[in-house]
């Protein structure tokens, strides 16, 4: 069971398609054997402590290329009729033919999946990095250093996708926060605009009522003041005309006494 998690934790159904290419599936616990196989062939070299390293075969050379390989595109373990399968990535050499078969289907692919030509879409993201590892594998067959810078650059690569999509993620969640905030603040400002309409309601009523209020206590007063003013005005009438009268008879009296005398 070690062994078999070693070798990769993924589990798919084969037959998916994919632009990468594998090789034929092989039954897991074979695939177990041949790799302890390899391993115990190596330590017993190394148990010999020889002065100088074996001259490496072709074979091994290809050993080589596979384990780097399968470091760059895992392998794949699927379960069928109760078996478990293994699927290395192929190590055959690419043709120019090869390169034209995969953009041929690459574009089926897109066209098959519906991917959008433009903005952000997972299919055409998917398709593509599959494309990518597909190139990577054949640089990888000729010249293993290049294949791992490849390797280099598909990391940062996705590395800097992720980084976009937890910004992204984290604008939207940030987002989503102030909106909710505003929308409490809403609500709060809402009730807060009823309330003080309810009371500019009633201020203006109060002030209607104290403006009638004033012009009931202004119509009193003209009133009031109208009436002591034709009173006022009555009794000045009334001392106009008693004092015209004191003045006749004082000037009745003034114009009798000379006569007297």
């Amino acid at each position: 069971m070690s062994q078999e998690n070693g070798l990769l934790s993924n589990s798919s159904t084969f037959g998916t398609t994919s632009l990468v290419k594998y090789d034929n599936p092989v039954l897991l616990s074979e695939a177990l054997k041949k790799k302890g196989n390899k391993a115990s062939i190596g330590t017993v070299g190394k148990n010999k402590n020889q002065a100088l390293p074996p001259i490496q075969s072709p074979s091994d050379r290809l050993t080589q290329t596979e384990d780097v390989l399968n470091s760059i595109t895992p392998p794949i373990v699927f379960t069928e009729n109760q078996q478990q399968w293994i699927q290395y990535v192929s190590s055959t050499p690419a043709t120019r033919l090869d390169v034209t078969n995969l953009e041929e289907q690459l574009d089926a692919l897109l066209l098959k999946r519906k991917a959008k030509e433009t903005g952000i879409c997972p299919v055409r993201e998917e398709l593509y990095s599959q494309c990518f590892d597909e190139l990577i594998r054949h640089v990888t067959i000729n010249c293993q250093q290049r294949g791992l810078l490849l390797l280099r650059v598909r990391n940062e690569i996705r590395m800097t996708i992720k980084a976009y999509k937890q910004l992204y993620e984290s604008s939207i969640a940030f987002g989503m926060r102030k909106a909710l905030h505003a929308e409490d603040g809403k609500t709060e400002m809402e009730q807060k605009i009823k309330t003080l309409e309810k009371e500019k309601l009633d201020l203006e009523k109060q002030v209607k009522e104290w403006q009638a209020k004033c012009e009931a206590i202004e119509k009193r007063e003209r009133e009031k003041n109208k009436q002591e003013r034709k009173k006022f005005e009555e009794e000045i009438a009334f001392l106009r005309k008693q004092n015209q009268q004191y003045a006749q008879e004082l000037e009745r009296v003034t114009m009798t006494k000379p006569l007297n005398k």
